[in-house]
């Protein structure tokens, strides 16, 4: 019998109306937040991710420690509890990315991973931490992860979460192309996850939305809109790994003691 999970992902926008003050924007957010997992739920989703930095603009586009305010401990801050009290409502899985403080002055961007009773389950640090003008400061934030390299495939991971934020341009030709790519390399399902719209002052561009589920081919299998916020479902038949894996079997083929050149000074 297929093994068949439906997974979601959620896209959101702030409006070009969200207040000027934090709190009150990321209180918007969380209730925007809170009415979309409604919908996954309703959707009969079983395992759901939100997008990257969900509960605020996409505020690298700027450098400004006023957004440091927005950081709060994982897991005893208020925003992975209020995930914790809905995924035990909805008896969904939950992967939550927020804005992580671990002690005084040292920040993180981080997803945390709540099972379906509610149960935390771990965290991930981002690891690879872009820096690029216009509007990418990620480094004046966050420190890059410590949590151990992101071996998924190798630890047995079946749905890969990639929760970001890009802006039509210069790289917009990857969104299609580097998710069906580590897919396809890994053997795995993977639910790629992009904000819409235009964020208010700095305007850096359009978030195109298009959140998409790959399966282990590679090939998108559902697609959101570009413009509107959305839940985005799909029914990703687990059996599809073996199948691929058995076929092209990459992992049998690699080679890892041929790559120390990559690690040497």
């Amino acid at each position: 019998m297929p093994r068949v999970v439906r997974a979601g992902l959620i896209q959101a926008g702030i409006g070009r109306d969200a207040p000027d003050d934090i709190q009150a924007l990321r209180q918007r957010m969380l209730e925007k937040h809170v009415a979309l997992i409604e919908e996954a739920a309703n959707k009969g989703v079983e395992v759901l991710c939100l997008q990257e930095l969900f509960t605020s603009p996409y505020f690298p586009a700027e450098q400004n420690d006023r957004w440091r305010q927005l950081a709060e401990p994982v897991p005893d801050g208020p925003t992975v509890r209020l995930m914790q009290d809905l995924a035990r409502k909805h008896g969904m899985v939950t992967v939550v990315p927020v804005f992580e403080e671990e002690i005084t002055g040292l920040f993180y961007n981080t997803a945390a991973v709540i099972d379906s009773d509610g149960t935390y389950l771990g965290k991930y640090r981002k690891n690879h931490l872009p820096h690029v003008a216009p509007g990418f400061w990620e480094k004046f934030y966050f420190r890059p992860g410590n949590l151990g390299r992101a071996a998924l495939g190798l630890g047995g991971a079946e749905i890969v979460f990639n929760p970001s934020a890009t802006v039509a341009g210069l790289s917009e030709y990857l969104w299609g192309l580097e998710q069906p790519a580590h897919a396809a390399a890994n053997g795995y399902f993977l639910g790629a996850i992009n904000r819409v719209g235009v964020e208010q002052p700095w305007e850096i561009g359009e978030f195109y939305g298009s959140s998409y589920f790959c399966n282990p081919k590679g090939q998108i299998v559902v697609q959101g809109s570009r413009d509107r916020d959305e839940v985005v479902v799909g029914d990703l038949d687990l059996d599809e790994i073996s199948e691929v894996r058995n076929t092209w079997q990459f992992y049998r083929d690699r080679r890892p003691e041929t790559y120390g050149g990559l690690t040497a000074p």
